[in-house]
């Protein structure tokens, strides 16, 4: 019998794994499709030879910021997180654009005379970026640890208040002109929801802090690179900092919205070696549609959609906790178009074609309006998309003159509208000659999407509709959010922290599953 087995192969999966694995335990992980990694997979699509696509996510600022992340240490794995000095752009009409650099103080500058408020929305948000992730990235049932500074606390408080009012219709109140309120709902419209809301301002003051944040302080980088680690003084920089700033050096990493060098792949790789390397297998094309796919173990854990953990346990849940999961709402949908260019994309602004991340869809306005169609059911005739050419900060992924341009378009929940003309309009709507550079592009449908990931339900990239209750009653109001009984456990996208690769999902579950099944309660990693 195998102490546990993990069903999906996606980040929190594998997380789960990695952290049952490294307590000495025995774990298989089980993948129904032909390759690991669920959304964060990187794979040839047959457009160009030797251009790479990211199937599902591109860009990861929590993949330096949660928790989990953190602790397994993504760069000492061979990950490189390349940071673009611009981490994302929102184009408007009329040749302009609003730009998030980096640096708070750049992006203050330009923004002009709403860069003051700005820098006190999220400067304050980006100096305690780890509060504010302990908060957004935990388990929604219990106080995280690491809150008990003055400043984190006043962070965490921050948060809120700046969440009342960029959720609601007061959102309107901090800024006088148009393109700092577009640059910021650009990151809410993330969440595929009405806008202002709750969960959306929630997603935008998260990532938003996060673009301008660093796993280093300014003192700790220069501490750390003014003297030889033989004359590292103690109490200024931790061995860990010390350590950690010139690794990050090394690699170019320095916060912000990374991609890393050949594609989310490179994260999954490194969680698989990791896995292996402390005794796990990973066997994939095993399709679990009920007990009897299952091997016998002491611990189950599934990386998949509640439904999927209701027809696999069926009559071993509890009738309360069956009908719960039932009742749990996936969202609405995302249909992707890959391109392949000849070149990069001819924004208007150059400086947008400098962000690794672009929200294309106009002011706050026209994304507010675009997102509220596609709540009712209407397919946008401007669609909120974005759009991500990792060549920027990583040149290794053209090929033979040819770059991969990945796109996102906002639809109703189970379209299996063609996307590719809408996208295209949107992009040359702020970039002219677009078109002249498309060399081929291919859709995938929202209908399709969950083909090469079950958990995307009716294109639901979410795994369960975000709104502010059922990020915090996800998937169920239950005190333990993870457990199912019997030793079971969801650990998907569809528990809290919600959508996203950082591997919370996964970590939370697996620190329950081995206090609660196997006694073990000090946590790996």
């Amino acid at each position: 019998m195998l102490d546990a087995v993990v069903v999906g192969s996606g980040p929190n999966g594998l997380a789960a794994a990695v952290t049952l694995a490294r307590s000495g335990l025995g774990v298989t992980v089980l993948e129904a499709e032909d390759t690991v990694g669920g959304g964060a997979r990187t794979l040839p699509l047959g457009l160009a030879d030797g251009v790479v696509h990211d199937v599902c996510s591109a860009v990861h600022p929590m993949a330096w910021a949660s928790p989990f992340f953190r602790a397994f240490d993504l760069p000492a794995h061979g990950v490189e997180l390349l940071t673009p000095e611009v981490s994302y752009a929102q184009p408007l009409d009329g040749g302009r654009s609003a730009v998030a650099y980096r640096l708070l103080d750049a992006t203050a500058e330009r923004l002009g005379p709403d860069g003051a408020a700005w820098r006190a929305l999220l400067g304050p948000l980006a100096r305690e970026w780890e509060a504010v992730a302990a908060v957004a990235l935990g388990d929604k049932r219990s106080v995280p640890p690491g809150l008990g500074r003055v400043g984190a606390l006043a962070a965490v408080a921050r948060y809120g208040l700046a969440l009342l009012e960029q959720g609601t219709r007061a959102w309107g109140v901090r800024f006088d002109g148009d393109e700092a309120p577009a640059l910021l709902t650009g990151v809410a419209a993330h969440t595929i929801t009405r806008l202002p809301s709750l969960a959306g301002a929630g997603t935008a003051l998260l990532l938003g802090a996060l673009a301008h944040a660093s796993p280093v302080s300014e003192r700790q980088w220069a501490g750390a690179h003014q003297a030889s680690d033989t004359k590292r003084v103690p109490g200024e920089v931790s061995e860990r900092q010390w350590a950690g700033a010139h690794q990050l050096s090394d690699t170019g990493f320095d916060g912000g919205w990374p991609l890393p060098r050949g594609g989310s792949g490179a994260i999954v790789a490194a969680l698989v070696a990791d896995l292996e390397a402390h005794g796990g297998t990973v066997v994939t094309g095993h399709r679990v549609r009920s007990r009897a796919d299952l091997p016998a173990a002491r611990a189950y854990l599934f990386d998949t959609t509640p439904r999927t953990l209701v027809d696999v346990l069926g009559d071993d849940l509890t009738p309360a906790l069956r009908s719960a999961l039932t009742w749990f709402r996936h969202g609405d949908a995302a249909a992707k178009v890959d391109f392949v260019l000849s070149g990069p994309v001819p924004w208007a602004d150059p400086e947008v074609g400098r962000a690794g991340t672009v929200h294309v869809g106009g002011t706050r306005a026209d994304l507010a309006r675009a997102e509220s169609d596609v709540a009712a059911g209407r397919h946008p005739e401007r669609p909120v998309c974005l759009v991500s050419d990792p060549t920027v900060v990583d040149p290794s992924r053209e090929h033979g003159g040819l770059r991969p341009l990945w796109t996102y378009a906002h639809v109703p929940a189970g379209s299996d509208v063609d996307m590719t003309e809408a996208v295209t309009a949107q992009v040359e709507r702020f970039a002219p000659g677009f078109r002249d550079v498309v060399v081929t592009s291919r859709c995938t449908p929202a209908a399709r999407l969950a083909e090469h990931d079950a958990n995307y339900v009716g294109g639901d990239i979410a795994a369960g509709a975000v709104s502010m209750w059922q990020m915090i009653a996800r998937p169920t109001a239950r005190p333990d959010p993870y457990a199912a009984g019997g030793g079971a456990y969801l650990c998907s996208s569809s528990t809290p922290p919600g959508p996203g690769v950082h591997g919370m999902g996964g970590w939370h579950a697996a620190r329950r599953a081995l206090r609660d099944v196997f006694g073990v309660r000090v946590t790996p990693l």
